[in-house]
């Protein structure tokens, strides 16, 4: 009686209904693998709450979807249609969000073949994989960074900070150099990665001596260098 309950109306005769049990376990199961992939995603990043929540969903969702289709080919076709419309109206995300998001909806896809115990073990193992490689990152520790200097326009940009630079950073990149202050000033734009973050200050203390003590400014993180810097 119950079976016929949650029997879908466009069923035919010879489809396996899912019994609730079964899909209240699979959902269950796969809302556990979510909150273990967004408590993984919240150490050490600062990732907004609508998106860990979203990771916590996501398997559940994936699920639910993968046992609905149970072998219907027409179904998968619509299915894969519209998550592809979704990712299309969606703004693109970091790498890195979008390493997690897709393992939140493969942690949904083996829960929702009925690879509980699978998709726990492959849950696992990639949080703990991420989680090594997050903590070997630089930018989680707070070295890499966005450094704008500005000098005078008589003052040769072209390597004129190369030596500070190789003392205090272990890589660097100029990306930018605009001209400020109707063309009197240069503003140089760096992407680097300090050797050692509490150095900061003095780096920047002997970058003002080279500059003339002119503007600096030193950001968390890796910027877009846009026209408007």
């Amino acid at each position: 009686m119950l079976n016929e309950l949650f029997k879908g109306i466009f069923d035919s005769a010879n489809m396996t209904v899912i019994p609730a049990g079964t899909f209240l376990l699979c959902i269950g199961a796969a809302l556990l693998n979510g909150l273990i992939i967004a408590a993984a995603a919240s150490k050490g990043r600062k990732f907004s709450r609508s998106f860990l929540v979203t990771l916590g969903a996501m398997p559940a969702l994936v699920c639910a979807v993968i046992m609905m289709v149970n072998g219907n080919i027409g179904a998968g076709v619509a299915t894969a249609g519209t998550f592809s419309l979704v990712r299309f109206r969606s703004r693109s995300g970091t790498a890195r969000e979008m390493a997690l998001i897709f393992l939140a909806m493969v942690a949904g896809l083996v829960t929702g073949m009925g690879y509980l115990a699978y998709a726990l073990l492959f849950t696992g193992i990639l949080c703990l994989a991420y989680a090594a490689f997050d903590r070997s990152d630089p930018e989680t520790k707070g070295l890499v960074k966005t450094l704008r200097v500005t000098i005078p326009e008589d003052l040769d940009y072209d390597g004129v900070f190369d030596g500070l630079l190789q003392e205090y950073c272990r890589n660097w990149k100029l990306m930018q150099v605009k001209t400020v202050n109707m063309g009197s000033l240069f503003r140089l734009t760096y992407q680097l990665t300090l050797k050692d973050g509490k150095r900061e200050k003095a780096f920047v203390d002997e970058l003002r001596c080279l500059n003339g003590n002119l503007e600096i400014a030193i950001a968390q993180g890796e910027t877009a260098v846009s026209s408007d810097l």
